[in-house]
């Protein structure tokens, strides 16, 4: 079975940083491509980043480019996204999936952006 558990999620000033990871089990997770997503209040499902199965290759969407890093960890089935100067409308439920476009995710964690 996929799992897909993310972490590190809470609630950060604006201009903070944090740092989320995403433990996967029930696949091989050094051969798929990963990304990130996230869902705003009331908004669909946002690309943030995604990375090659290698961590070579790597792209992030122009609202977070600069700010966000995705890095993977193949040796301890981790995914990572390191969020700094964190912005209010960075505000959401952020998931990690599997594969560039389509794939299970996970149950996401929440990321508070507020003074």
């Amino acid at each position: 079975e996929v799992q897909l558990v993310e972490s590190g999620g809470g609630l950060v000033q604006p201009g903070g940083s944090l740092r989320l990871s995403c433990a996967a089990s029930g696949f091989p997770f050094s051969v798929y491509p990963m990304r990130w997503v996230r869902q705003a209040p009331g908004k669909g499902l946002e690309f943030v980043s995604a990375i090659d199965s290698d961590g070579r290759a790597t792209s992030y969407a122009d609202s977070v480019a600069g700010r966000f890093t995705i890095s993977r960890d193949n040796a301890k089935n981790t995914l990572y996204l390191q969020m700094n100067s964190l912005k209010p409308e960075d505000t959401a439920v952020y998931y990690c999936a599997r594969g560039y476009s389509t794939g299970p995710r996970g149950q996401g964690t929440q990321v508070t952006v507020s003074s």
